[in-house]
């Protein structure tokens, strides 16, 4: 593919993906990176952009959460702190990390999440959205801050939002109501993303034409697909997402294959 096809590829699949991926409470960027990876953008460029469309999807999806008053500030702060120095730290350590090494990450992580997105279409709902907030022990304070701090590193270190790790931790773990676990995934994303392009930025230059144009596509998408999960029970989406996340470890396999 030349560049101007490359481009517009990455534009369209960019667009997709945030509008799916923002219906559950995720900026997509457990897919974004290894989708640029595979058009042909180098491991860095793709992660550091990826968090930038994770920014722009969070808040994009976020405040139409927000308006529906599915957000819960008090315990989305809780994560801040961890995610913030998690990321940040992610973020300035992925220059110094292998490429390849980072590609097997890739991997692996497609190949879990993969897995969770496909089970959760034969489970049972949990957290029913007339179901109280739950009340946090000093115990579930400090496991929250271990959790996000983990995942912020992941977070910076390969572009990704973490919605979807934050997302079944707040349901299952804490046991809030799903929606309300979707909508405050948002705003915690958005500090994780900020938090990881800042400690991208300080040891490499960003693409700021791709992330301009793929921005614009990720915020329109982003912003309908919040709009429509309000509406839809998309498990059997969800379950076909497992499948496509599988698909491109798949590839990025055969990208490894190639180089060794």
């Amino acid at each position: 593919m030349d560049i101007n096809s490359t481009l517009l590829m990455a534009i369209i699949f960019s667009f997709l993906l945030a509008f799916i991926f923002s219906m559950f409470g995720q900026g997509g960027g457990s897919v974004y990176s290894p989708l640029l990876i595979l058009l042909g953008y180098a491991v860095l460029t793709s992660t550091s952009t990826s968090l930038v469309l994770n920014l722009i999807t969070s808040m994009s999806a976020g405040y139409i959460f927000y308006k529906n008053k599915m957000i819960d500030m008090k315990a989305s702060f809780m994560f801040v702190p961890g995610i913030v120095v998690g990321a940040f730290a992610g973020g300035v350590m992925s220059k110094y990390v292998n490429s390849n090494v980072l590609l097997w990450l890739f991997v692996f992580f497609l190949l879990i999440l993969g897995a969770r997105m496909m089970l959760t279409y034969w489970e049972k709902g949990k957290g029913s959205e007339d179901e109280p907030m739950p009340r946090l022990s000093t115990s579930m304070y400090v496991l929250i801050v271990v959790f996000s701090f983990l995942v912020g590193i992941i977070s910076g270190l390969l572009g990704v939002g973490g919605g979807i790790l934050i997302v079944p931790f707040m349901t299952y773990v804490l046991k809030y109501p799903t929606k309300s676990a979707a909508g405050s995934s948002h705003l915690i994303i958005s500090f994780s993303a900020r938090a990881g392009i800042l400690g991208h930025a300080t040891s490499h230059r960003l693409d700021y034409p791709l992330i301009a144009i793929t921005g614009i596509a990720v915020f329109i998408g982003g912003n309908l697909g919040a709009r429509f999960s309000l509406r839809v029970k998309p498990k059997m989406i969800k379950a076909g997402l497992g499948l496509i996340m599988w698909a491109l470890a798949a590839q990025i396999l055969l990208k490894l294959s190639k180089i060794m």
